[in-house]
């Protein structure tokens, strides 16, 4: 899966509590860059897959 092909990125189960592991982390919506969006296949492999770019996201998230 190409992670630089995806949109509309939603992260689920960011807690501080877990801060900075994150470990209930995962994306639990996102779209190929052509608008459809991710089956929940797709969205397991990319959440098991690629842990980094979860946390990434994850990141993110967090309020400042």
């Amino acid at each position: 899966m190409d992670i630089t092909k995806l949109i509309n990125i939603q992260v689920e189960g960011v807690s501080m509590a877990d801060y900075p592991d994150f470990v209930d982390a995962h994306i639990s919506y996102a779209e190929h860059n052509t608008g459809y969006p991710l089956s929940e296949g797709e969205l397991d492999e990319l959440t098991n897959d690629h842990p980094d770019f979860v946390q990434e996201m994850a990141h993110e998230q967090i309020p400042f």
